[in-house]
């Protein structure tokens, strides 16, 4: 399993937009394991996409999907205008703590 965190420094006063614009299409997103986080205390304007996938080519094929869909494609027109920077981090999961463990 695969962690796979993006994530935007936002514009100054946009940060809550694009947070609540990656929530808004993503929970449409049901396979997808993913949440949305904004900085509490660390770098200001920090938004945050963490999403779950069991292997590498899930995340390109939803990638794929995902820039293939139109109706995503128009919700998303304009994001680029509310972040300055973003990166993208790819964790591989060793394990869980036993409490986590099902």
């Amino acid at each position: 399993m695969y962690v796979i965190r993006e994530t935007f420094t936002a514009k100054p006063g946009m940060a809550s937009k694009l947070a609540r614009l990656f929530s808004e299409v993503m929970a449409d997103q049901k396979q997808m394991k993913t949440r949305v986080l904004t900085d509490f205390i660390g770098p200001f304007n920090t938004v945050v996409m963490e999403t779950e996938v069991e292997n590498l080519e899930e995340h390109g094929r939803r990638m794929k999907e995902h820039m293939e869909n139109s109706n995503i494609g128009e919700r998303m027109k304009g994001y680029t205008d509310l972040y300055v920077s973003g990166s993208r981090e790819i964790y591989q999961v060793v394990g869980q703590p036993a409490a986590t463990r099902r």
